[in-house]
């Protein structure tokens, strides 16, 4: 076997090309194996393992600098640079990132997991070389839909000022997360098309020299190509076609559902049954908004590139026709559409993930809460028990939206809450209203009481009257607040519950009315607390003589943690919070 004597890029250099053909199906072996037993990056790995051996052959990694795009596609790129056992070795599958990451080997340069900064950061190293005299290449490598990202337009934009080597490997898979969407993939249609011939040449016209591989899964091919680039003396793109998810039948056949998953059966595609959850969040909102659109045609769903994440599957899509958009993976260009939308009297509700919201600040601020225009804005996986890699953590919305003017972010505590506010805002036009969808199961119940209206701004909910203590417990830390109160009781305390429900305001009433009995107050919030909402609390009562104590987490980055110990860790169990 070829890759158990792959210890660097030096090893590979060593092979010929017919190796270098097994070699790559050793490599896509192995990765099906992991992929299958481990989940994660599917179709873009097993779309990208001939180039990476290609680029590894021809460039001198880690002199030359390689920088993947998201870094989701960068499986292949690890095995050939010292850390193969984590891809050979089941016992060994958690020792590195999903991602690049430069604490793990000199082969990775930065930490990345957002879509669209590769040829940013990429020029920024070239820049970086040339001021020093520099000779190493640089090399950026996107694709998977990236290009529909404003930064990456801008990287191009500022790439043909760089002047020199610069070397930007567009890896054209004709897929985004779901399918491709904006003009600009027309025009890389048209050049596959001509082989790379056709007078409009998006490239180009940005002023950067060009080349076409058609054959983008074929080492030699794309080693001929590396190798006419090397050492170039200024800024060039190649172009190189390739077939997502190569080598896995049901990953080139269903390339939107193979981009990433849960651990599954080789033979049949089938999902594993252990990470078969049925129903979500996601599928709930697609179905209501779905069957909103039907009775009302200015309701409009918006997606930026992941219109999984909120239920959005090709057949719903379908049904809901032009109700449906994807701006492709430019969140900035989705608030700015809402906020237009709901402008000229549309309902658009923008579902993204919480980590992914953090490009949109600028646009939240300016095109949307400026304008108070009321469009509505769904955020899933704001939770500190969600997805875990720290490129992708959903700690921070809290923190980011919270303190925008004009706007209304609310934390419904459970479904009934959820539907209820998501109904309200569809239909409300005072205010862009922002939804943190709970971190909850569809089927969690508890005592909070939904209201048909959320007009009336700021208004608490109490629901467990005592006195001493009060906890007010934000959204999905309702639950944790039940077990607060609950174990205050066994301890003769009889606390305070409340359901605040709006992230974005405090019941400056209920909270005064807090003072006449109850000495003290814990917030319980799932997200970060520097500039979150329990300081909120605290300024208020900041001249009186009541006691707070907030509970979230701290203001650090986190990789790959286990959820209890880091619960553990920031005094985010009920005993613990009694016990303080």
């Amino acid at each position: 076997m070829y890759l158990e004597n792959i210890n660097s890029p030096a090893d590979v250099k060593k092979l010929g090309i017919t190796e270098l053909d097994s070699l790559a199906k050793e490599v896509r072996h192995f990765l099906l194996q992991k992929l299958s037993d481990h989940g994660g990056h599917i179709g873009p790995n097993l779309g990208m393992v001939e180039a990476t051996i290609a680029l590894h052959y021809v460039f001198n990694s880690p002199e030359d600098k390689i920088v993947f795009d998201v870094s989701h596609q960068s499986y292949t790129h690890k095995m050939l640079t010292g850390r193969k056992d984590a891809f050979l070795n089941p016992k060994d599958y958690d020792d590195v990132s999903g991602y690049t990451e430069p604490s793990e080997s000199a082969h990775d340069h930065f930490v990345i997991g957002h879509t669209s900064t590769s040829v940013s950061l990429a020029c920024g190293l070239a820049k970086g070389r040339d001021l020093q005299q520099g000779t190493e290449n640089v090399i950026a490598v996107i694709g998977d839909g990236s290009l529909s990202g404003g930064e990456a337009l801008e990287g191009l934009d500022m790439a043909a000022e760089i002047g020199t080597n610069l070397i930007i490997i567009v890896n054209d898979n004709q897929m985004s997360i779901a399918e491709n969407h904006g003009g600009l993939y027309h025009n890389l249609q048209a050049l596959r098309d001509s082989n790379g011939t056709c007078a409009c040449n998006l490239f180009r016209a940005m002023g950067l020299d060009y080349l076409y591989v058609n054959e983008g899964n074929d080492i030699s091919a794309l080693i001929e190509a590396f190798l006419q680039v090397k050492d170039t003396d200024h800024p060039i793109v190649v172009h190189i076609n390739t077939l997502k998810g190569k080598g896995y039948s049901f990953a080139e056949e269903q390339k939107e559902r193979f981009h990433w998953g849960f651990p599954f059966v080789i033979e049949t595609g089938e999902t594993k049954k252990e990470y078969q959850f049925g129903p979500g969040f996601g599928d709930f909102t697609a179905d209501l908004l779905i069957a909103e659109m039907k009775k009302d045609p200015r309701v409009v769903a918006l997606t930026a590139g992941t219109p999984g994440i909120w239920g959005w599957t090709p057949e719903k899509r379908k049904e809901a026709g032009k109700q449906f958009v994807d701006v492709g993976i430019a969140e900035e260009t989705a608030v700015a559409m809402s906020s237009a939308i709901a402008k000229r009297g549309g309902r658009p509700v923008f579902g993204v993930h919480s980590s992914f919201l953090q490009r949109t600040y600028d646009q939240l601020s300016q095109d949307l809460c400026i304008n108070n225009n009321p469009a509505t804005i769904v955020v899933f996986g704001g939770t500190l028990c969600g997805l875990n890699d720290v490129t992708h953590l959903g700690f921070y919305d809290i923190c980011l939206m919270g303190n925008i003017p004009n706007f209304v972010y609310l934390a419904p505590t459970c479904l009934a809450e959820y539907e209820a506010m998501l109904r309200w805002a569809i239909q409300y036009t005072e205010h862009p209203v922002g939804i943190r969808v709970p971190n909850v199961s569809l089927s969690a119940t508890n005592d909070t009481t939904p209201e048909k209206s959320y007009d009336q701004l700021n208004r608490y909910q109490i629901t467990r009257e005592g006195s001493e203590i009060a906890v007010i417990a934000l959204g999905s830390f309702y639950s944790l607040g039940c077990q607060v109160v609950e174990a205050y009781k066994e301890k003769g305390i009889h606390a305070t519950l409340i359901n605040p429900r709006y992230i974005t305001g405090l019941d400056t009433d209920l909270l005064s009315s807090l003072k006449t009995n109850h000495h003290t107050v814990i917030t319980l919030e799932d997200g970060q607390l520097d500039g979150g909402f329990g300081e909120k609390i605290a300024r208020f009562y900041g001249d009186s003589d009541m006691k707070v104590r907030c509970y979230g987490a701290r203001k650090e980055f986190v990789d790959r943690f286990d959820y209890n110990e880091f619960l553990k860790s920031n005094h985010l169990t009920a005993q613990q919070i009694v016990n303080d």
